[in-house]
C-alpha cells in the first residue's frame, strides 16, 4: 500500500534544475523513472548480453549533486549492478548548462557514450548525422513496445525507424492563477474559450495600478518555442517536411500571420502582456508565481517550481490554450530520448538496451513516484509509458489539475519540423512585432522567410538530395 502525504504542506524539496532545462530536454540526465529503497522486482523486459564476457557501457546518466532524487537513482544503479553482474556500467555527470556542446565534444572525438538522454528536438538533427544507432530490431522484440505513449515514441521515429527509447515527457498548456480571475469576476472556461475571449480576459486583468498583468508572453531567447503553438491553433505549421525529406517554410502561411497578428494584439490592442516583453522565461515565472502575472504557459513538469516558490497548489489552474482560428489547440509534448552509440558493438548495444529499459520499466517508473511522494518532490504528471499513473502518488492534489494535464497530452505535437535551425529567424520575427506596433506581421514573416531559406534550407535541402 502507498504511503500517503497531503501535497498543501510541501514546500521544501523540488528539484534544482532550472525550468528551460527542465522542460526542454528532461536534464539530460535519465529523470524518469523508480521509487522505493528497493523498487525493482520481477523479469527483465529485454533480453541480456549473450556473451558470458562482462560488457562495459558508459551511460550519461549520472544525476547532479543538487537533485534530490539522487540517492534514489543511485539505489536502482546498484540493483540493476546485483541483477545483471555481466553488464557493468559507468555513470558518468554532465555539466548541466552544456551538455549539448559536452555530448558533441565527445561524438567528434570518438568518445559517444553508449546511452545518452537526448532532448527532443535535436532528435532530427542526430538522425542526420548519423549519431543516433538504429535499434528498431532490439525495439520490435521489446515486449512492453506498446505501453508507450505514441506522441513519446514519434521523436525517435523517422520512416519507421527506431532511433531512442522515450525517457522524459511534458506537455504544455495555459498555467492560471485561480485567485485572480475570480477576483476579476472570470470564469476560467469562459475566459479561455478561444483567441478573442482570451485577450478579452487579459486586459480585464491587466491592471498598471496593481503592477498586475493578465499574460506572461515570451518573447525573448526561445520565443519560437511558445509561438509555434499559436501557430498551431490558427491551423498550420511553421514548416513542412515533403516525402523527400526536404523542408519547405510556411512562415508567410495564413495561420503563421495570424499568429504573429494576435501576439501583436495582446501586446498593443488588448494591452495584456508585461511591459518588456523581451524578458526572460525565469522573470516571466517569477511574475506568475508572484501574483503579478495572472498566466503563463507551463509544462507538466512545472508545479513544483511554482508551490516551492510560494504557490498554493489549489490556486494553480491548468488547461490547454484557448483555440485559435483552426479551432483546436494541440499542445507541444517534448523530453528526452535515450539514444544509443551507433559505432559501439552489438553485444554493448544489447546491453545498454537492457539497462535503458530497466530504467524507464513500470517498477522503475512507479518507484521513483513513491520515492518523490515520500520525499515531498514534486512530481511531474505525465510519463512516457501509459501503464505508469501519477495520480495514484499525488493523493492532496487538486484533481483537476492531474486530469487537465493528462488531457493535454491527447491531442500532443512535437516541435515543427527544423526547429533547432530556424529558431533564430522566428525569435527575430517575433520580436519585431512585439516592439513596434507598426510592424506589418506578413511583411516581417516574408523577411524572416526569405533570410532562413537562402541561410538554411537551401542548403539543407541540397544535403538531403545529395
Amino acid at each position: 500500500m502507498k504511503k500517503k502525504s497531503k501535497w498543501a504542506s510541501i514546500l521544501t524539496m523540488t528539484l534544482a534544475v532550472s525550468l528551460v532545462m527542465s522542460a526542454c530536454s528532461g536534464n539530460n540526465g535519465v529523470n524518469n523513472g523508480s521509487g522505493s529503497n528497493n523498487p525493482i522486482g520481477g523479469d527483465s523486459p529485454s533480453t541480456p548480453p549473450s556473451t558470458d564476457e562482462v560488457v562495459e557501457i558508459v551511460a550519461w546518466d549520472m544525476p547532479q549533486d543538487g537533485d534530490p532524487a539522487k540517492p534514489y537513482w543511485e539505489q536502482v544503479f546498484k540493483d540493476f549492478a546485483d541483477k545483471y553482474p555481466k553488464i557493468k556500467v559507468e555513470h558518468v555527470m554532465q555539466t548541466l548548462t552544456k551538455e549539448r556542446e559536452q555530448f558533441m565534444t565527445a561524438v567528434v572525438g570518438g568518445e559517444q557514450p553508449d546511452l545518452y538522454a537526448n532532448a527532443f528536438p535535436d532528435m532530427e538533427s542526430y538522425i542526420d548525422q548519423g549519431i543516433t544507432a538504429d535499434i528498431t530490431e532490439l525495439w520490435n522484440n521489446y515486449a512492453e513496445k506498446d505501453q508507450f505513449l505514441p506522441s513519446a515514441t514519434q521523436a525517435a521515429t523517422r520512416d519507421g525507424i527506431i532511433y531512442g527509447i522515450p525517457n522524459f515527457m511534458y506537455v504544455t498548456g495555459l498555467a492560471y492563477n485561480k485567485q485572480m480571475f475570480a477576483d476579476a469576476g472570470l470564469d476560467a472556461a469562459e475566459a479561455l474559450k478561444n483567441w478573442e475571449s482570451f485577450g478579452e480576459a487579459a486586459q480585464k486583468l491587466s491592471d498598471a495600478s496593481k503592477n498586475q498583468y493578465g499574460y506572461a508572453l515570451l518573447g525573448m531567447d526561445w520565443a519560437d518555442w511558445f509561438f509555434e503553438y499559436y501557430v498551431w491553433q490558427a491551423g498550420g505549421d511553421l514548416t513542412e517536411q515533403q516525402e523527400d525529406g526536404t523542408a519547405k517554410l510556411t512562415f508567410t502561411s495564413e495561420p503563421a500571420v495570424q499568429a504573429l497578428k494576435y501576439y501583436q494584439d495582446l501586446k498593443f490592442k488588448y494591452k495584456a502582456t508585461q511591459k518588456n516583453v523581451v524578458q526572460s522565461l525565469d522573470e516571466n515565472s517569477n511574475d506568475f508565481h508572484q501574483g503579478r502575472a495572472a498566466s503563463m504557459i507551463s509544462a507538466s513538469n512545472w508545479f513544483g517550481a511554482m508551490v516551492s516558490a510560494g504557490m498554493d497548489i489549489e490556486n494553480i489552474g491548468f488547461a490547454a490554450l484557448p483555440p485559435g482560428p483552426g479551432g483546436s489547440s494541440p499542445a507541444q509534448v517534448g523530453g528526452s530520448v535515450l539514444i544509443f552509440n551507433p559505432k559501439a558493438s552489438p553485444e554493448k548495444q544489447q546491453a545498454a538496451f537492457t539497462y535503458a529499459t530497466y530504467l524507464v520499466s513500470k517498477e522503475v517508473q512507479d518507484g521513483l513516484l513513491q520515492y518523490q511522494m515520500d520525499n515531498g518532490i514534486f512530481p511531474n504528471l505525465l510519463n512516457v509509458r501509459t501503464d505508469v499513473d501519477a495520480s495514484q502518488f499525488v493523493e492532496g492534489m487538486p484533481q483537476d489539475l492531474v486530469e487537465n494535464v493528462q488531457a493535454a497530452a491527447g491531442e500532443g505535437r512535437l516541435e515543427y519540423f527544423l526547429k533547432a535551425r530556424l529558431s533564430p529567424y522566428v525569435v527575430k520575427a517575433v520580436q519585431e512585432v512585439l516592439l513596434d506596433e507598426k510592424a506589418d506581421p506578413l511583411a516581417v514573416m516574408q523577411k524572416a522567410q526569405d533570410l532562413a531559406q537562402r541561410e538554411v534550407v537551401d542548403k539543407y535541402n541540397e544535403e538531403i538530395k545529395k
